[in-house]
């Protein structure tokens, strides 16, 4: 089931200004930058120790990373769980009576399947699960 922290996902309104902060301020190197055209969104990764920084600037203002920064302002979006089941990791959560925002997993950012759960059933943290789709290596 749940096997680590895959990553934290942060709502930036700029990739470029925010990724130099990163690698300038905190000598990180970005290791590979993705759009999600389905969640309108662009993307930067950074791995810290095995744990990954995704940051995700909307591309739209319909994306709900910019409603989000609307909001909220820019800051952290979700924890996301590497699982090695997504599918069973969301039949638990249900059977645990936690409200899904998706049934189905669907393709996200880095060549993973995702899903999340929805904030009001896990104490305000949105909350991911993902996996490497089958027969593909995740980017990071």
């Amino acid at each position: 089931m749940i096997q680590r922290i895959d990553h934290l996902g942060i709502a930036v309104r700029s990739l470029a200004e925010t990724v130099k902060y990163y690698e300038q301020a905190l000598g990180l190197k970005c290791e590979h930058y993705e759009e999600v055209p389905s969640q309108k969104v662009k993307t930067a990764f950074f791995d810290v120790g095995g744990v990954h920084i995704e940051l995700l600037e909307p591309t739209s203002p319909e994306s709900t990373i910019a409603q989000f920064i609307e909001k909220r302002g820019e800051g952290i979006h979700h924890i996301a769980f590497a699982s090695d089941d997504i599918t069973g990791q969301l039949a638990g959560a249900k059977n645990a009576g936690v409200k899904l925002l998706h049934e189905v997993p669907f393709e996200g950012a880095a060549g993973k399947l995702v899903a999340f759960l929805h904030p009001k059933s896990t104490y305000g943290v949105l909350t991911e699960f993902c996996m490497p789709k089958p027969g593909a290596a995740a980017a990071h």
